[in-house]
């Protein structure tokens, strides 16, 4: 039995291990992944070679840091602010307790960015969001929306596309038992909804 042992198991282990190096080397062994991708950092030519032109790329909205202390005033100048918006931000000393910069759009298509800018209570529920132009003259309030806990973002489209949650009346703050996704176009003269869905 010793003497088995001593000739036949290497003898395996040699067969075995010449035909796990045989599979791993022509890609017949029992993991495949698929092809190695390009490292992250190979840069991605923007000229094809031989034709001159550049490829496609989408465009981007070039990011804005809109003064939120200017948003402020502008918005408490504006007659049409809801009641609560209008004590929130007429008691609201520290701006950042009140409002905050989400994501700039370029809804409007007029090449300028706008930035979405969030109204929110001391403990951040946002309650509102409101659509402001960045400006020369400074920032303009152009649309706004009474909204709980939003999430917004711009479509391939250029539509905003707001999602919230949908609190019922027995809902706690953490966990609100429904969502809403609406879309809103800007359609030269105002933003209008296109589209709402409750999930």
């Amino acid at each position: 039995m010793g003497l088995w042992r001593r000739t036949v198991l290497p003898a395996v282990a040699a067969v075995v291990a010449t035909i796990t190096l045989a599979a791993c080397g022509n890609g017949g062994g029992l993991r495949v992944e698929g092809p190695e991708s390009p490292p992250p950092t190979t840069p991605t030519p923007s000229v094809a070679f031989g034709t001159g032109s550049a490829t496609p790329r989408a465009e981007r909205t070039p990011e804005v840091a809109v003064d939120l202390y200017k948003v402020r005033a502008r918005l408490l100048a504006d007659r049409h602010l809801s009641g609560y918006s209008r004590t929130v931000l007429s008691n609201c000393t520290v701006i950042s307790r009140c409002l905050s910069r989400g994501k700039t759009v370029d809804v409007l298509h007029s090449g300028t960015p706008q930035q979405i800018v969030l109204i929110h209570t001391l403990e951040k529920f946002v309650f509102g969001i409101f659509l402001i132009a960045v400006e020369p003259t400074g920032p303009r309030p152009i649309w706004n929306l009474d909204v709980e806990q939003p999430t917004v973002n711009a479509s391939p489209q250029g539509d905003l596309v707001v999602e919230s949650k949908i609190f019922a009346i027995d809902d706690p703050v953490c966990c609100p038992s429904g969502r809403r996704v609406e879309v809103y176009r800007w359609n030269g003269r105002q933003m209008i909804k296109v589209s709402s869905t409750d999930q």
